[in-house]
């Protein structure tokens, strides 16, 4: 796959927020000993903010109190509109019981099937960017 340059359009936050609802995949980009880690995880877009259901797997650890990630998503099948969105934030830990009880509540599933609830880790966005492909040409 060959991607024209002219061809690539950014897109503004409220087109990112859209595709972010769309999509139930995501990578959450993290720091582990010391060193950046890469984790696929199911999500949620809820109120603005990404809500990953952690199953308690040394993989993805709770983050401390925010701490700095990067999410992304992505529709690369996607034809000729094929995107791409980017956010950089503040992971929490999910402690309010009301609130736990809430994100219950929306089913999201963990990435391991079949492990105990661990906790709920939010992502407060600071920046969003995206792309999308208006063309690709054939290799």
């Amino acid at each position: 796959m060959l991607i024209d340059p002219s061809q690539l359009r950014s897109l503004d936050e409220d087109e990112c927020l859209r595709l972010l609802g769309s999509a139930t995949v995501g990578r959450i980009v993290y720091t582990a000993n010391a060193l950046p880690a890469i984790q696929p995880v199911h999500y949620v877009l809820d109120r603005g903010r990404i809500v990953i259901r952690s199953d308690g797997t040394p993989k993805l650890a709770a983050p401390g109190r925010h701490d700095v990630v990067a999410f992304e998503v992505d529709d690369l099948t996607a034809g000729p509109r094929a995107w791409s969105v980017t956010v950089l934030g503040w992971a929490n830990v999910v402690n309010d019981p009301a609130e736990i009880t809430r994100l219950d509540g929306l089913s999201l599933r963990p990435w391991v099937p079949d492990r105990p609830h661990a906790t709920y880790i939010t992502i407060d966005s600071a920046l969003i960017t995206g792309h999308q492909l208006d063309h690709i040409v054939a290799p």
